[in-house]
């Protein structure tokens, strides 16, 4: 049983420190994949829908496709990095673009739990699903504001 929990504890350590700014928003991806699935499949008796393999493996495709947009937030984070090296600007940027993304996809795919328990009939705070999606639109105003002001900088 030790043994386990050293290698348990060395895969988790490697992992983070691969991951870096990553760790978190991609930790809480993978519970919130693995919870949005299971109160998805849970709410289907309440929507009044069957639970059939085609949606399920439309669902994992999905979730798949969600850990594919980090991985191209991190392959255009990597591109600026390097970018920026070339053109002999010292920089320290982490995965600032993976972590936007993987960030919203969280709070996405906490939106979707919370609904999903709302159709169970799980009785909801009256707040909490109005912070989330404020949260959601915090994140993409901001990305909107920094995008905005790159197209200004370039006309002026």
């Amino acid at each position: 049983m030790e043994r386990i929990k050293i290698i348990f504890t060395t895969v988790l350590s490697v992992l983070m420190s691969w991951l870096g700014i990553l760790a978190v928003p991609v930790f809480l991806m993978v519970g919130g994949n693995v919870i949005d699935y299971i109160t998805g499949i849970m709410a289907t008796k309440y929507r009044e829908e069957s639970i059939s393999s085609y949606k399920g493996i439309r669902g994992i495709m999905k979730k798949v496709c969600m850990w594919l947009l980090i991985i191209v937030g991190s392959w255009i984070d990597i591109l600026l990095r390097y970018t920026l090296d070339c053109a002999g600007i010292d920089n320290d940027v982490p995965f600032i673009v993976a972590t936007v993304v993987a960030v919203w996809l969280v709070v996405n795919e906490i939106i979707s739990i919370l609904e999903n328990m709302i159709d169970i009939g799980v009785e909801m705070p009256p707040f909490l699903m109005p912070v989330v999606k404020h949260m959601r639109k915090q994140i993409e105003e901001t990305v909107d504001l920094q995008e905005r002001q790159g197209r200004e900088n370039e006309i002026v």
